[in-house]
């Protein structure tokens, strides 16, 4: 029973600190190549479909609006979006893509892993002696 368990922990160990390292040099890689963004204040234009805003270069830039985004337009018509730096007409409403912060909370959770199953070695290891 004891050699199960401290193969089950091993597995478990190697498993969390692998999937740790792999998830996070792909976050590192995500945050590289998705570029610079920069905060801007957009406002609804009157057909209520159109958001526009003025980049760092003072050229007025507009993206469309599907009807879920819509909802994140305030009762003044404006909103705080973030904008591609370099390029025109492309903005969103996070500062970061949303899988950057996925991949960023399972390789948390595979370092997490991997620490509670060397902890829980190690209290087995004492137990055992």
């Amino acid at each position: 029973m004891t050699q199960a368990l401290d193969a089950i922990l091993e597995i478990f160990t190697w498993v969390g600190f692998g999937a740790a390292v792999v998830l996070g040099i792909v976050a590192v890689v995500v945050w590289a190549s998705d570029g610079s963004w920069l905060a801007a204040e957009a406002y609804l234009d009157e057909d209520g479909r159109t958001l526009r805003w003025i980049d760092s270069e003072g050229d007025v830039n507009s993206a469309p609006l599907d009807e879920s985004d819509r909802s994140r337009i305030g009762a003044d018509h404006t909103a705080k979006i973030w904008y591609r730096h370099g390029w025109h007409d492309r903005m969103r409403f996070t500062r970061r893509p949303p899988a950057l912060r996925m991949l960023t909370g399972l390789a948390l959770g595979g370092a997490t892993l991997g620490i509670a199953a060397t902890v829980a070695s190690i209290i087995v290891f004492f137990v055992r002696s």
